[in-house]
């Protein structure tokens, strides 16, 4: 039999479960960065994002959040822009819903931005919001 030269098993690396991001302090953006919206993602740790100064750019999930912090479409992203590439970024945070909202009532983020939904609900729009609803009269439920 092989000997054992690691340091634990599939649960060492699952890791406990560290609930340290339920109040953490709310981050705003500095000079080299700019605030973003996830338009979709495109696998390997990339993702399409658009960003709040209206230019849409590849962006790379930076290692510390790769496979930690789950990435989805639609998702408010802090993004490290680069020097020499301006149409490329780094994730460097994903806000939490609630820090979205607050970056919203602070006027960090503009008024038109969508928060908590994903790139289908930002391209569709409800015509008729009577659409789902069916009104049955009495004789028809007798008949069912």
């Amino acid at each position: 039999m092989p000997k054992n030269k690691g340091k634990g098993g599939k649960n060492r690396k699952r890791g406990k479960n560290e609930a340290d991001d339920e109040r953490r302090e709310l981050i705003f953006k500095e000079d080299g960065q700019e605030y973003a919206q996830i338009q979709r993602m495109l696998g390997n740790g990339r993702c399409e994002a658009s960003c709040i100064d209206g230019t849409k750019r590849l962006c790379h999930i930076r290692g510390k959040m790769h496979k930690k912090v789950w990435i989805s479409s639609g998702d408010i992203v802090l993004l490290g822009l680069r020097d020499f590439q301006d149409d490329k970024a780094d994730v460097i945070l994903k806000y939490m819903p609630d820090e979205a909202r607050l970056l919203k009532a602070y006027g960090e983020l503009p008024e038109n931005i969508k928060l908590n939904e994903g790139v289908n609900a930002l391209d569709e729009e409800d015509d008729d919001p009577n659409d789902d609803y069916i009104e049955f009269e009495d004789e028809d439920i007798d008949r069912i």
